[in-house]
């Protein structure tokens, strides 16, 4: 099976039932398909092939939906970029992909410039601009007679690592809809007519809940920004059945004094996944949405690994804490628990959390290396150190690779580090999460100066904000004149850094 194929049968039996709605657009099955039909006519007469990689700049729009579509349609391999990074991670996702032409947001072209000059295979940035709809309707509207092997690849999105640099991870067809399938394999089904919330961008998590209920007859309602108050609202208003939020959205949603008036009688589903949760927000949604509340876990390499419904989270069961969980492996997805040898831990030890699906990545983009490195024998290592209890629940404890998930976003310390030790007299510098009581956790930056130049707090955080995007930016900044605890072989000590900012937190993560 193939995502194109698929996508076709559901605009053929569901034409005429609304399929994507944003602001005040609304389209039928027959009116995408037609549209995501016109853009790959479109791609492929600028002599795209299929197979060939094309990058994305955008937020949640028609247009973003024309894109997902055409993309399946001509075969072409999509590959997001982050709107919060910077101009040197767009050309490094560009670059390392070999994308031939890249699609940008009008407002956010200029974000491009001089790409095409820079990177020696990109030879197109496509604006979407004030001509697009006229362009778009001048297209072919006869569907491309298009092969599609379902091991072509289908999407490469991007994930960091320890090194801080973005690997590109590869999906194909297959694995992408065995991961939609898995992702909504414990939730109520989806049914003609439901309607599933995206808040976050459909080029990224939120992505992954857009095919099943694409294929199932349901309607994907498509928000750019995000405002508490204007959610719960939308919520109410448009009856959603399906939606994802990261736990500081959720948090803010419960905090605003509506959400327990309205009704949400239509809600299915509300999962809440991509960071830690705490037990105050957990309790607090399900007392506001009730049996809607689901909780996963999953990474970009390799999703969905770990899902639990209102039954199995809220519980009380002899021998589990289900409050702390992350989900239960799902009955399709092997988990293990694995030592520094790679070898599995007894029931109840803690180790390094593997996995292994029908829906994980195929590769890391032209990176051998690390593709042997995080894929051992058919298992994803997912650098997340856990335990899986008698019970089945998993829950996380550490993270090894030191990643710090701030609001949902993933920092790589590294990167923080890279681009501090830049500034003037900054001769040495570790970067590690401490506990937030809004993002969940944020960078904190350690800085040891030379005391050849003033470096203040201010200039550490605006020259984050400025190279790498404000999400990324430390929270807080401390200076010492002392070195910083190192490993034999010279490595920074980050967890000893960091380990009296957690004295008292039972894990090794926050949740919002």
């Amino acid at each position: 099976m193939d995502v194109r194929t698929l996508m076709e049968r559901s605009a053929t039996f569901y034409a005429d039932r609304e399929c994507i709605v944003w602001r005040d657009r609304r389209l039928t099955f027959r009116q995408a398909w037609d549209r995501g039909v016109r853009l790959a006519n479109a791609l492929l007469g600028m002599g795209l092939k299929p197979g060939d990689r094309v990058g994305v700049l955008e937020d949640n729009s028609i247009e973003a939906a024309d894109f997902f579509l055409g993309a399946a349609i001509a075969n072409i391999v999509r590959v997001p970029l982050y709107a919060r990074d910077r101009r040197e991670m767009h050309l490094h996702m560009l670059g390392h992909t070999n994308c031939r032409a890249v699609l940008v947001a009008e407002h956010y072209a200029g974000d491009m410039d001089g790409f095409v000059d820079e990177l020696p295979d990109l030879e197109r940035v496509i604006v979407r601009d004030g001509g697009y709809e006229d362009w778009l309707m001048k297209q072919s509207a006869e569907t491309p007679d298009i092969a599609i092997d379902p091991d072509d690849k289908f999407i490469i999105r991007h994930t960091g690592g320890t090194t801080g640099r973005p690997k590109g991870v590869a999906y194909s067809h297959r694995a992408w809809l065995a991961a939609g399938r898995d992702w909504f394999y414990l939730f109520p089904p989806v049914e003609p007519g439901d309607v599933c919330l995206h808040v976050g961008p459909i080029s990224h998590g939120s992505g992954y809940q857009f095919l099943p209920v694409f294929l199932g007859g349901g309607c994907n309602l498509l928000l750019d920004h995000f405002h508490p108050g204007e959610t719960l609202e939308i919520m109410e208003k448009e009856r959603v059945a399906y939606a994802f939020f990261v736990p500081t959205m959720l948090n803010t949603m419960l905090q605003d004094p509506s959400a327990e008036t309205r009704d949400f009688s239509k809600l299915k589903c509300i999962l809440a996944a991509a960071a830690p949760i705490a037990d105050a927000t957990a309790l607090k949604a399900y007392e506001v949405f009730g049996d809607a509340m689901y909780q996963g876990y999953g990474q970009t390499e390799v999703l969905p690994v770990a899902i639990m419904g209102p039954r199995q989270w809220f519980a009380e069961i002899e021998g589990s804490t289900p409050l702390r969980a992350c989900g239960m492996p799902l009955p399709y997805i092997e988990v293990q628990i694995w030592d520094e040898e790679n070898n599995p831990v007894p029931l109840g030890d803690p180790g390094e959390i593997v996995a292994k699906s029908d829906g994980q990545m195929t590769e890391f983009w032209n990176n051998p290396e690390a593709t042997a490195e995080r894929i051992v024998d058919g298992w994803v290592k997912t650098g997340d150190v856990g335990r899986l209890d008698r019970n089945g629940y998993l829950y996380i404890l550490d993270r090894a690779d030191d990643m710090i998930i701030s609001g949902g976003y993933n920092i790589w310390p590294l990167e923080l580090e890279n681009v501090i030790a830049d500034l003037p007299g900054v001769v040495e510098v570790a970067v590690f999460g401490v506990p937030h009581e809004r993002w969940g956790e944020t960078p904190m930056a350690l800085c040891v100066l030379d005391g050849s130049h003033e470096v203040t707090e201010d200039d550490v955080i605006r020259t984050c904000t400025e190279r790498l995007g404000s999400y990324k930016k430390p929270s807080q900044v401390v200076f010492r004149k002392e070195p910083l605890p190192k490993s034999p072989v010279g490595k920074i000590r980050r967890k000893e850094l960091r380990e009296p900012y957690w004295e008292g937190v039972d894990r090794r993560v926050a949740g919002s």
